[in-house]
């Protein structure tokens, strides 16, 4: 029995049955009377607040542990919250008379805590792998510079970290090892990767594992970006201090009696003012074109969700980089060349995504044995739906939010009146929804999940200024079992299609002992 638990039964035989002598507390408690006295002496020294009492009971007790361990969880492991921090926190809540809450306590309270953490995950990964439903991974692979190199490789459908490792450099050689062993552990394949286009990241997919390669959507864009964003609006910047500039000095003039001066002065006002307005026009229609880039690649097209192909997308993006050429040109800006010509290259690549996606989706519903009907209403109706739903949830754009909302309603109405859907009884379409649902998080253009993922590893890594290898596991432990999406589910719920159970409550059930103050842990310690 624990120094905690001998405490909690003296107190509790003592509630129950009133005052007593030591010997008749060590009889009814099955502790020497040495053992009950010392801890009588103990409780007297730290009943010193008003709420000491409730530590001492069995469900204070339990709660106090919760605290502790909840504390050291969000704040010190998900957080960085320093031990030191910490530990004015708990003296702050006048708990340091009841659990030893030092600097030196708490950093080893989290060295078990991590070590809990991980082998929770291990023994849960494990289970996944033999009982679960391991889908093929849509990959997104990068590299973040931290204390040290990370690898980071991860499934964009599910959120799931498979790979989160220290390296010492990042060719084809060092990620094909890390991560085809991750995959033969897991046991299964990837069916497309999402990188930067990095080479040893193209090498990885074509030849490494196998898979096509898909430039991503969001360095796409941010070439183009920062490419022309600073050009153009620095010349409307310029422009509106030229306005303000000749405002001015208009102003000085009308106060003058010379009228001339002044004409002269409100002409350069208005020239000023049209060149503000062309800028922003400008940098509107550049803005709207960026957009446009965006809301091309999906499977339907967003102004109607007809279905395009990979040839119909590539020729609309081509129309746009165009576009963005001739309102350059038109306005005498800089032609970044090698930009536009890095950005064409990957146009070819990107739009392969839908076509890609089509194939996946088709072989599922052959297996499925349906009659054109209903594969017609999988594709045009029940798949356009699940898709534009998951679009809406993605996206923060308002303008574009907007624009998918509205063909979401347009496909909705359509879905509701739909035959085919009238045909099935609640269970079955909830059936049919989720198998769509799961297509739907399959189409992935970019891998802003992943670079999101190394900026929170940055800034752990920079609020601990230096940590320990475990730390990087612990993390990615926490992110794939205790990180929930908006509808409960964790990523290895996902990854694995099964659930597991809450990482917290596990960690928390394995624990029924806090380290005591140092005077109460030394005087306790006598009296065993």
């Amino acid at each position: 029995m624990g120094l905690w638990a001998k405490s909690v039964v003296i107190i509790k035989a003592i509630r129950e049955h009133g005052k007593q002598s030591i010997r008749s507390l060590a009889e009814r408690t099955g502790l020497s009377k040495s053992s009950v006295h010392r801890h009588l002496q103990t409780r007297e020294r730290r009943d010193r607040h008003p709420e000491s009492s409730l530590w001492e009971t069995e469900a204070g007790r339990a709660w106090l542990i919760r605290l502790i361990v909840a504390t050291l969880l969000v704040f010190g492991l998900k957080r960085g919250v320093g031990a030191e921090t910490l530990s004015e926190f708990f003296g702050r809540l006048r708990l340091d008379s009841h659990v030893g809450c030092s600097p030196s306590a708490l950093r080893t309270m989290l060295h078990m805590r991590e070590r809990l953490l991980l082998e929770t995950a291990a023994v849960w990964e494990k289970e996944g792998i033999a009982h679960g439903e391991i889908r093929p991974v849509i990959g997104a692979v990068d590299e973040t510079f931290l204390q040290r190199m990370m690898l980071v490789f991860m499934d964009l459908a599910t959120g799931y970290v498979l790979m989160e490792e220290v390296a010492a450099d990042r060719s084809f050689d060092t990620w094909f090892n890390r991560a085809n062993a991750r995959l033969t552990t897991l046991g299964t394949e990837v069916l497309y990767m999402v990188s930067d286009r990095a080479k040893a990241l193209i090498k990885l997919a074509h030849i490494g594992l196998g898979c096509p390669s898909i430039p991503d959507l969001f360095h796409l864009g941010h070439d183009l970006a920062t490419g022309y964003a600073l050009c153009i609006f620095g010349r409307l910047r310029q422009a509106k201090r030229d306005l303000e500039q000749a405002k001015q000095r208009l102003e000085k003039l009308q106060k003058s009696p010379q009228a001339d001066p002044a004409q002269g002065a409100q002409a350069r006002v208005a020239a000023c003012a049209t060149s503000v307005n062309h800028w922003q026009e400008v940098g509107s229609a550049w803005r709207q074109h960026l957009s446009n880039v965006s809301r091309i690649l999906h499977p339907w097209r967003l102004a109607d969700s007809i279905r395009q192909t990979s040839k119909e997308a590539e020729e609309q993006l081509h129309a746009e980089l165009l576009a963005i050429e001739t309102l350059l040109a038109t306005n005498e800006l800089p032609m970044k060349q090698d930009t536009l010509d890095k950005v064409r290259k990957q146009l070819a690549g990107i739009s392969a995504l839908v076509d890609l996606w089509w194939q996946t989706v088709r072989p599922d519903l052959t297996q499925l044995a349906m009659t054109p009907r209903w594969t017609q209403w999988a594709e045009d109706v029940l798949l356009p739906l699940m898709y534009w739903q998951e679009q809406l949830h993605r996206t923060r754009c308002p303008g574009e939010k907007a624009q998918i909302t509205l063909v979401l309603q347009t496909v909705a109405g359509v879905f509701e009146r739909h035959p085919c859907t009238r045909q099935l009884t609640p269970e079955v379409l909830a059936g049919w929804k989720a198998w769509a649902a799961e297509h739907a998080r399959a189409f992935q253009r970019a891998s802003s999940a992943v670079e999101g993922r190394n900026g929170y590893l940055s800034q752990m890594q920079h609020n601990h200024r230096g940590l320990p290898t475990r730390r990087y596991q612990v993390w990615a432990v926490l992110h794939n079992f205790d990180c929930r999406a908006a509808d409960g589910t964790t990523p290895a719920a996902r990854f694995f299609r099964r659930s597991f159970p809450d990482l917290f409550e596990s960690v928390l059930s394995q624990i029924d002992e806090l380290p005591l103050p140092r005077q109460r842990r030394q005087a306790l310690a006598a009296s065993n």
